[in-house]
């Protein structure tokens, strides 16, 4: 008998990596190893090649980032390795032992100046550190593995790690009163929901840059109104605007991502933000 496809999976403790590990038992046909930084930081480059040497996996799926989007402007260089030059490596680690590899990105590759969903091939324009190092991850994928498959995300939450959901339900159970953006527009992502997408696609192959998320428009301010509602709290929430919360990093004013390509090219079918909110929030009570 043949042995099982292996996925390696590259930070396996966030938020997708979580998810991704949950729904493993569902994919029986492979063989999953779900990496750490302890396990295997992507930017030791020895001991990545000596892992892949060893295991020789047919996927890698890079959940593994940098993602503290306001200390990445003064941890630039921390930002490039680990988004930027590891990726590369990675995938050029993939390529030489036939490793199919799937990357996770995020709508920051974008100014957030269009005023309609972006597709994946609107010019890039990053406005802070953290959407240039994941950009430049982007072109390193691409360029060392053309084979490579881009996932683009937007707005992760999940019952897993942190996020603007779970820190949400904990300022409105602490306070009666908080503030939230009103002029930042998106698009929420499940994890579990891009976890299932991307083990969907993986055995029908097509490389090339995609944008994920679920459906609807929304801002700060309505998804932490959403939040509220299906917590049933008290809290006031208060719509304000950019200006009156300074941040390091300069965010995007539109996030929204054009979903067209992976549902035609995948048959992926989009869920709503609104029905996979009130499931997550489910599960986060559970595990309080």
């Amino acid at each position: 008998m043949s042995a099982k496809p292996k996925i390696v999976v590259t930070g396996g403790n966030g938020q997708l990596g979580k998810e991704l590990q949950e729904i493993s038992s569902s994919y029986p046909q492979f063989e999953f190893y779900f990496l750490t930084r302890e396990d295997m930081p992507i930017d030791q480059f020895e001991l990545v090649r000596n892992y892949f040497s060893a295991l020789k996996p047919a996927y890698c799926i890079n959940c593994a980032a940098y993602t503290a989007v306001d200390k990445a402007e003064s941890e630039k260089n921390l930002a490039f390795l680990i988004n930027g030059e590891a990726v590369g490596v990675l995938a050029a680690i993939c390529k030489e032992y036939d490793t199919k590899f799937i990357h996770i990105s995020t709508d920051y590759v974008f100014n957030g100046e269009a005023t309609y969903p972006y597709t994946e091939n609107f010019p890039t324009d990053p406005i802070n550190v953290y959407g240039a190092s994941k950009l430049e991850g982007e072109r390193n994928a691409i360029q060392f593995n053309p084979d490579s498959i881009v996932i683009r995300t937007s707005w992760v939450y999940s019952s897993y790690g942190k996020n603007f959901v779970k820190t949400m339900m904990r300022l409105m159970n602490e306070k009666d009163e908080i503030k939230v953006i009103n002029d930042q527009v998106g698009s929420p992502t499940y994890a579990a929901d891009l976890a299932e997408v991307i083990l969907q696609i993986i055995p029908d192959w097509k490389p090339g840059i995609y944008n994920f998320s679920n459906e609807g428009i929304i801002t700060w301010y309505e998804f932490a109104v959403a939040i509220k509602e299906i917590i049933n709290c008290p809290c006031d929430i208060k719509p304000i605007i950019t200006a009156e919360y300074p941040t390091p990093a300069r965010r995007p004013g539109y996030s929204v991502l054009d979903k067209t390509k992976i549902q035609e090219t995948f048959d992926v079918q989009l869920k709503n933000w609104t029905e996979r909110l009130t499931i997550c929030i489910e599960k986060i009570k559970q595990q309080q």
